[in-house]
């Protein structure tokens, strides 16, 4: 039997007539002389079905070749260096624990990572073209690497992303390099901020801004009438950056706009502005609510907080609902404080400095409420003096953490090496259970006395025979923030002790082991940056 191009079946029929049998779903195909069996027929022509299939396709026409991909002149990591990011790639999940869930004292190469690419960064290093498909996989499964994987990458990223849907993000997360080189032309700047992706047009704003913060705003007002509502906000947002009084009237004009969200972002931005108009309101509103008291036995702060939220008062910002569990006249009072300039209260309290601003006593029980809103306004205003008073000295070891507002982010305004030795001393007083937030606040690599303060914390756990498991999360940071130059004098920790009698099961050995990571890795840490330096 002869099969030719007009007579040969579709292969699915074959495939039903063969699932289903041939008594029951006659074959497509004629039975010819050399056999009167219908399977036999069907069976070859599956045989010459799929010898046709394998042969090849019809040719189609063929799509358009994509454009080259885009130059990227910037320098590649010396040969040792490429080779150390192609290992952390390869184990990027940086599980590195054995059976049981014990870590061991291998390093995690996962949580190196994200160091290699922020100093390959800072070295100005671009992405060897064969890492970029898994650098752009570790990306994809991790947020926190974006930024400096996608930098690294450079413009190949977007090129490799219109190719591959799953590397779409690198498109919404835009390429800070390619709005960088058209912050520096402005007909660029137009165009990309005319045709441009959401994300491509803020990181745009943002460089522009970066470089002429009047030529960022203007470029936001060409198109503010036509941007959807929260588009708005993200780029009121961006105006952070080389945000001052130029910025004041577009933003009291934002304060009458038809989103909410956009309104409070305006007025919190304002409030950052010491000298704005509506700062100036603010602070009229909160010196009328706190003032000096010299009618008792000392001196006091008397408060008395507004019984309503006028109209007024939200076109500047204040939210008049309060969430739940919070009373309206303390939610209310703590809105107006923390907009108000900070400088206005040394006048309102007979000329005291901040510190002395603190420590007066406050009437009725609404310290908690005034003190938590001066936090949130020393944050905002990056006043480090008020940060330094809010703060106080570290609490006695017998005491607890009595700031009224976040410390971490107190601290956050302080310079590096005051905020370094506050947080050793508190370490030296409270021990680690309560100092993680604040070690996240640190700069890294931790100063000398704050990377004493820790080692010297993890030791006397590690003598007491402590519940080593309820460490890992400090021990995670010090692996990643400790200076390396330490690694050698850690080595004494290493070495395996008798368990205490009242000691975790098995916790000098895993105090071992702890140690013992953290020195391979505080090695690999000043090996990968030796590298990068080659």
């Amino acid at each position: 039997m002869t099969i030719t191009e007009h007579t040969a079946p579709a292969w699915e029929e074959l495939v039903s007539a063969a699932l289903l049998g041939t008594t029951r779903r006659r074959p497509p195909v004629g039975v010819g002389h050399e056999h009167d069996d219908a399977a036999f027929a069907l069976l070859d022509a599956a045989a010459v079905a799929t010898v046709r299939r394998r042969a090849g396709l019809l040719p189609a026409r063929s799509a358009p070749r994509p454009a080259p991909a885009p130059d990227d002149p910037r320098p590649l990591p010396p040969p040792a260096a490429q080779a150390r990011l192609r290992a952390l790639l390869n184990d990027r999940t940086g599980n590195g624990a054995s059976a049981g869930g014990r870590r061991g004292s291998t390093p995690s190469l996962g949580e190196l990572l994200p160091q290699w690419l922020a100093a390959a960064g800072q070295h100005g290093y671009r992405a060897p073209d064969a890492a970029l498909p898994d650098l752009l996989d570790a990306a994809r499964a991790r947020t926190d690497l974006r930024p400096d994987a996608l930098t690294l990458a450079g413009p190949r990223a977007l090129w490799l992303a219109e190719l591959n849907p799953d590397w779409k993000f690198a498109l919404r997360s835009g390429n800070r390099g390619a709005a960088g080189d058209a912050a520096a032309d402005p007909e660029a700047a137009r165009r990309l901020w005319e045709e441009g992706l959401f994300a491509e047009r803020v990181a745009l704003l943002t460089s522009v801004r970066e470089r002429d913060p009047a030529a960022g705003l203007a470029l936001l007002g060409s198109s503010w009438a036509q941007e959807r509502a929260e588009d708005r906000l993200l780029f009121l947002d961006a105006l952070r950056t080389g945000l001052g009084r130029d910025d004041e009237p577009f933003l009291e004009r934002s304060l009458t706009d038809r989103s909410r969200n956009v309104r409070a972002t305006a007025a919190e931005l304002l409030s950052a502005l010491p000298g704005s108009a509506l700062a100036h309101r603010m602070a009229e509103r909160a010196l009328s609510c706190v003032s000096l008291d010299r009618t008792g036995v000392g001196p006091r702060i008397a408060v008395e907080a507004p019984y309503a939220c006028d109209p007024a008062m939200e076109r500047d910002g204040v939210a008049a609902s309060p969430p739940p569990g919070r009373g309206e006249r303390a939610w209310w009072l703590g809105q107006l404080a923390d907009s108000s300039p900070l400088g206005v209260w040394p006048a309102q309290f007979g000329g005291r400095t901040p510190g002395q601003i603190v420590a007066l006593p406050v009437a009725d029980d609404w310290q908690p409420d005034l003190h938590a809103a001066w936090c949130r306004a020393a944050v905002r205003q990056r006043d480090a003096e008020w940060a330094r008073a809010l703060l106080g000295p570290p609490p006695v070891p017998a005491g607890a953490v009595t700031t009224a507002g976040d410390p971490a982010k107190l601290l956050s305004v302080l310079p590096e090496g005051e905020r370094a030795v506050w947080v050793a001393e508190f370490i030296a007083g409270h021990g680690l259970s309560e100092a993680f937030q604040l070690l996240g606040a640190c700069a890294v690599p931790w100063a000398e006395p704050l990377g004493r303060a820790v080692v010297d914390a993890l030791d006397i756990a590690r003598e007491a025979g402590s519940y080593p498991w309820s460490f890992s999360g400090v021990m995670g940071l010090a692996e990643r923030c400790l200076d390396p130059a330490l690694a050698d004098r850690l080595e004494p920790l290493t070495t395996t002790q008798e368990d205490p009698g009242d000691a975790s099961p098995g916790a000098g050995s895993y105090w071992s082991e702890a140690f013992q990571r953290l020195i391979t890795t505080l090695r690999l840490r000043a090996t990968m940056r030796t590298e990068l330096q080659q």
